[in-house]
């Protein structure tokens, strides 16, 4: 468990691990969410109504100053938030879904081919991987394919064809809202 070695980490280091520390440690490793700082600030306030905001962002900047959260901006789908997880042992990609925010995690032996080929081409000594993919879930791509559709059936002209190019970088992802006639 990452809050074990976490903990055993903060003693070596001689920070005190106060309750809402450990609150708040607990939530980023074992709500199975990529939580931004206000979420974990309203969370850790059911838990413990006296946590305030600026022990949310001191313990993270300390938690990420220790190598022991990674601070994630996955794909910036919900704007500038930054999300935050527990370090894991073994490196995983982040997919997201640039439609509705998805996020889900892929563990597996072709992120760790690709890290050995970059090492190998590049001479380089690979310490730390972030990767992230983003793209439409199979629920957003039925959706977009039947929007594309009706537009298209309602003589849109500029209705890009299902399965057309996606937003561009940084664009916003969220469907439009639909026109009343």
């Amino acid at each position: 468990m990452a809050v074990d070695s976490i903990k055993g980490s903060l003693r070596e280091k001689g920070v005190r691990l106060t309750r809402q520390r450990q609150i708040l440690l607990e939530l980023i490793d074992q709500t199975g969410q990529h939580l931004d700082a206000e979420r974990l600030f309203q969370l850790a306030k059911e838990k413990d109504p006296k946590l305030n905001r600026v022990t949310v962002y001191r313990t993270l900047k300390m938690l990420k100053a220790g190598g022991m959260v990674d601070e994630l901006d996955l794909m910036h789908h919900e704007g500038d938030q930054h999300y935050y997880e527990t370090r894991l042992k073994q490196e995983h990609a982040h997919v997201i879904c640039l439609r509705c925010g998805k996020v889900e995690e892929f563990f597996g032996e072709p992120l760790q081919r690709l890290r050995k080929q970059i090492e190998s081409h590049f001479g380089f000594q690979i310490l730390l991987a972030r990767t992230e993919v983003g793209g439409y879930c199979a629920h957003c791509q039925s959706l977009r394919a039947l929007e594309l559709e009706r537009a298209r059936q309602h003589g849109i002209p500029d209705a890009p064809p299902v399965g057309g190019a996606p937003p561009a970088p940084g664009a916003p992802h969220r469907p439009r809202a639909k026109r009343t006639a």
